[in-house]
């Protein structure tokens, strides 16, 4: 049984207790399905990323046979990435809970 998700006055303490806190204490993830918003505008940043010039020069390569602006062919590389490491990492901690103790009832002498 999972414990209840507590009531938060704003983000800051939402934030502040999932970050304290294990999620899968208040949330059964087997039953999460992935969830699609096409109607949500996703806010963007602005960022400054360094990159060695021969990596631009094959992004632009790689952008350019996709026929897609090479800041786009990034963001998508990107969310591939994030969403392998998620299902990675949701993977390995479903498996490390499904995995039972063994004991042995063999005595050392």
């Amino acid at each position: 049984m999972n414990k209840p998700i507590p009531e938060f006055k704003n983000e800051d303490e939402e934030r502040a207790f999932w970050a304290d806190n294990d999620s899968s204490e208040y949330v059964d993830w087997s039953q999460a399905r992935r969830a699609a918003f096409p109607n949500l505008k996703l806010s963007t940043r602005a960022i400054s990323l360094r990159l060695p010039a021969s990596m631009l020069a094959e992004l632009r390569q790689l952008a350019n046979r996709r026929d897609v602006p090479y800041q786009s062919l990034i963001k998508m590389f990107l969310r591939e990435r994030i969403d392998a490491e998620y299902t990675r990492t949701l993977s390995a901690h479903f498996a490390i809970q499904d995995e039972k103790p063994t004991y042995t009832t063999k005595k050392h002498e």
